[in-house]
């Protein structure tokens, strides 16, 4: 690297652009600029990288253990560390759950014993307009919730799931999702706030997808508290839209974001990425 990287802002609550990185040549000193830069800006982008499967899964293997997806059929041939995030099957044909597949709000995989610490996804492949992702700011959410909320929120423990919770229920059907996984997910309880690992900032850590209710609580009325939640957690001022640009690689923080495909591009319009999901070690 010649030259110390540049952060440059791209929204208003999320999102900063790390300039003078080609993460295909990552020594070791940028590679710690970007872990520090990333504890303050939980979305980072890099544009122009040129990586094959086997580099985004190194450059996971840097920040933790990337995870096989749970998902069978959209697991990278050879590197299944990696997986497809794509519209098109492998005849090139219109994929109609890859069109849906996370187009609602969630956090990957709090269904799992143990949480994500982040996600990438390196863009191949973008529609000619649209076809963005949103983020959502987790921390902001939080700190902006009513006092009473937040006493509340102390003492709840959410209940997650696979696709079990309202918005999971209203984008997915669970026999469709049955037949894709390779293994059952008994269901996890989690504080509704918890503190950031690196910031110790207190985060909102409840999503309509996997979270499907809260101990204690009928289905109801957590159904309803989770909406409540979501609606405030992704108001425009705590959201940043990222578009596209082949060659973008994203990477976000599992905890201090929720996210979801933006889905407002036509389907005939090739979208094709590549994801791993990264776990603390």
């Amino acid at each position: 690297m010649t030259g110390l990287p540049e952060l440059h802002p791209l929204g208003e609550a999320l999102g900063a652009e790390a300039r003078g990185i080609d993460l295909s040549a990552l020594d070791d000193a940028t590679f710690s600029w970007i872990e520090r830069a990333f504890a303050e800006h939980p979305v980072l982008v890099f544009r122009d990288q040129k990586l094959g499967a086997e580099d985004l899964a190194a450059f996971g293997r840097r920040f933790g253990a990337p995870r096989i997806h749970s998902l069978v059929k959209y697991r990278y041939p050879g590197v299944p560390e990696v997986s497809w995030l794509r519209n098109v099957d492998d005849d090139g044909n219109i994929d109609w759950y890859g069109v849906k597949r996370a187009t609602d709000w969630h956090t990957d995989s709090t269904y799992e014993a143990q949480p994500p610490r982040l996600a990438m996804l390196h863009a191949l492949e973008v529609p000619s307009s649209r076809g963005g992702t949103m983020f959502a700011d987790m921390r902001a959410a939080y700190d902006t919730l009513p006092a009473a909320m937040k006493d509340r929120l102390s003492k709840l423990t959410g209940l997650h799931g696979r696709t079990d919770g309202p918005a999971g229920a209203r984008l997915y059907d669970p026999r469709e999702e049955k037949r894709m996984i390779d293994r059952d997910y008994p269901e996890v309880a989690r504080p509704a706030v918890i503190s950031h690992p690196v910031t110790g900032r207190q985060l909102l850590f409840v999503n309509p997808m996997h979270t499907h209710g809260f101990s204690g609580m009928g289905e109801d009325a957590a159904w309803e508290l989770i909406d409540e939640l979501a609606r405030h957690a992704t108001q425009e001022r705590f959201v940043y839209y990222h578009q596209w640009r082949v060659g973008d690689l994203v990477m976000w923080d599992e905890q201090a974001t929720m996210h979801r495909g933006a889905g407002d591009y036509h389907p005939a319009e090739r979208r094709v990425m590549m994801r791993t999901i990264v776990y603390p070690n």
